[in-house]
């Protein structure tokens, strides 16, 4: 009999992704599988899940505001709402179990679905759990988790390591370095720098490659540079009409999969998405990672790698005074980009989402 399946979370694409991956592969599974997603209203799953395809129900939930007292007054109002809210979500619904991506809606709804008795997967896609995960995986059937040593936060019996989902379609690099160079119109005979901080951009890493522009030119070096929409024409207009012709400017990147393709080195944030796909393309990384995050989670998930000898680290603080000079370093060090690929090559777990889907039905079987 096919079933019904709540998942929820979001708040930013590194939550929604994984979402409507597995959401995807369960529909692989049993095409007649009943999905609902249930999100935070106001934030970004209200508009990307329904342009994937699944219907979603908003709740009225925000988050813990660190800088503000005053913002969070109305909390514990929004929280109890929404368990109530969830809890008739899930009497309509009457789903076979409810899955946690994270994000504002996935604690409510988790904690609704166990006072219901119905069970619960929790996907915990940073090296580092956040406060209402851990909370939520007591309770927890399962909890699939992406990088080793989970167990100081989890119950060590309910963990099963699966990775992240990635997107398919951007790692699929095979076969297509030249057609890259061709759309970003560069040169096959100079070396690449992939530099990459999220569709919004990244100002640390904006505000490096500027003040480094000069030494990358000077190195015959040339760069794919995604700026975020927030950066773009301040950058534009910084650089100028005449700016170098090995400085590819891009507000976002529509062919990601081109993008890694002509890279050589890449630099870029310490998302769990995004290092899930650097992980399956192999190419030598420079994780730079956001201090701005929940439980500075990306500086955990990039020291993970470097403790695997996976990537290369440059802090924040540090990125506009050395990370030009890394990156160039990188470059000219043929022996490291070897030993970086091979070792990033080895954590890649390519079919998180299926392995994640099968674990969802496995839960609704032993409830």
């Amino acid at each position: 009999m096919a079933k019904r399946i709540i998942i929820s979370g979001g708040g930013t694409g590194g939550h929604i992704f994984p979402a409507v991956a597995i959401a995807n592969a369960l529909k692989k599974l049993d095409p007649d599988t009943e999905i609902l997603f249930v999100g935070a209203n106001g934030r970004m799953e209200m508009e990307k899940v329904p342009a994937a395809g699944y219907k979603i129900i908003g709740l009225d939930i925000q988050g813990i505001q660190r800088n503000s007292v005053w913002k969070n007054v109305m909390f514990p109002v929004k929280l109890l709402r929404s368990v109530r809210k969830a809890i008739g979500i899930i009497k309509d619904f009457k789903p076979d179990a409810a899955v946690g991506v994270g994000g504002y809606a996935s604690g409510p709804l988790l904690y609704a679905a166990s006072l219901k008795g119905i069970p619960t997967l929790i996907q915990e896609q940073n090296s580092y759990a956040g406060i209402t995960n851990k909370w939520l995986g007591a309770k927890a059937k399962k909890i699939c988790v992406a990088f080793d040593g989970m167990e100081k936060f989890f119950p060590f019996d309910k963990i099963i390591k699966t990775g992240n989902p990635i997107r398919k379609e951007s790692v699929n690099i095979a076969g297509k370095h030249m057609q890259a160079l061709e759309l970003y119109k560069l040169s096959s005979f100079k070396k690449t720098i992939l530099i990459t901080g999220g569709s919004l951009g990244a100002r640390t890493l904006n505000n490096s490659i500027l003040a480094g522009l000069d030494k990358i030119i000077a190195a015959d070096v040339q760069v794919i540079w995604q700026t975020g929409k927030f950066y773009y024409k301040s950058i534009i207009e910084q650089l100028g009409e005449n700016r170098h012709p090995d400085v590819c400017v891009v507000e976002f990147l529509n062919r990601m999969d081109l993008a890694y393709a002509a890279a050589d080195v890449i630099i870029s944030r310490a998302g769990a998405g995004t290092i899930a796909e650097l992980c399956v393309i192999k190419k030598p990384v420079i994780l730079v990672p956001s201090p701005n995050v929940a439980e500075d989670h990306q500086t955990k998930n990039a020291l993970a790698l470097v403790q695997e000898r996976a990537a290369v680290f440059v802090a924040d603080r540090d990125a506009e005074a050395k990370l030009v000079d890394k990156a160039l370093e990188l470059l000219n060090d043929i022996d490291l980009q070897k030993k970086l690929s091979s070792n990033i090559g080895k954590l890649a777990l390519p079919d998180a989402d299926e392995v994640i889907a099968k674990e969802v039905i496995q839960i609704t079987h032993n409830n």
